[in-house]
């Protein structure tokens, strides 16, 4: 498995599907190389038949069939299946009021159980200063989170988690965790371990290569 990723290594990062979430087939997955062994266009066993990637894989072949496709295979059901459950587990976030990236800062005091920095929730969060910036004012206001200022350097605030959002945070998360056990349970728990091996292999490579993503 990690010897044929070594072998498309060489294509460039792509999308079989439009934006996350639209459900639009574009033509961004249109920039990956030749393919790295022979005959890739015939091997259609590695498609899913009835998933909506593996309609896309097929015209894409269809249209370029000396191209590697394979790619597509592996990121376009990572972005989709991401679309998918992203949309899903936001349900209580916006009946709390609450962005992503907002419960994300949130759940960053609350699992490290300590007071951060904005610049520590940046890190943490995997986001750029300002919009943690931004989004820590709109969480102040609603009362969620507290600063404290340093007594050391008056330009450095230190941050923590009010009792209303400790209590907003926790009410929030076994609902997702839920959610999550439910859309899994379709796996074996062999199968959901070796996918979390795959994945938890493939984050750290992008992550040792990338860098944070910031957003």
């Amino acid at each position: 498995m990690r010897g044929a990723a070594e072998e498309r290594s060489t294509a460039p990062a792509g999308r079989a599907e439009g934006s996350p979430g639209t459900g639009e087939e574009t033509g961004q997955g249109a920039g990956y190389g030749p393919a790295a062994d022979a005959g890739w266009g015939q091997r259609d066993a590695v498609s899913r038949e009835g998933d909506t990637v593996a309609s896309v894989v097929r015209q894409w072949r269809a249209v370029h069939p000396e191209l590697n496709t394979g790619p597509m295979e592996v990121i376009g059901r990572i972005n989709r299946c991401s679309a998918l459950l992203q949309q899903a587990e936001d349900a209580p976030l916006r009946r709390a009021g609450l962005s992503r990236a907002e419960f994300d800062l949130l759940g960053a005091l609350r699992r490290t159980g300590h007071e951060l920095t904005p610049s520590e929730l940046a890190r943490e969060t995997f986001s750029s200063g300002a919009a943690v910036t931004k989004r820590l004012k709109q969480l102040t206001e609603r009362g969620l989170i507290e600063r404290r200022g340093d007594t050391r350097d008056r330009r450095v605030a230190h941050l923590r988690l009010t009792d209303a959002g400790r209590d907003l945070v926790d009410g929030i998360l076994p609902e997702q965790l839920a959610y999550e056990t439910a859309v899994l349970s379709v796996l074996a728990p062999e199968g959901q371990d070796h996918l979390a091996a795959l994945l938890g292999d493939l984050l750290s490579r992008l992550e040792g290569r990338t860098g944070p993503v910031h957003t």
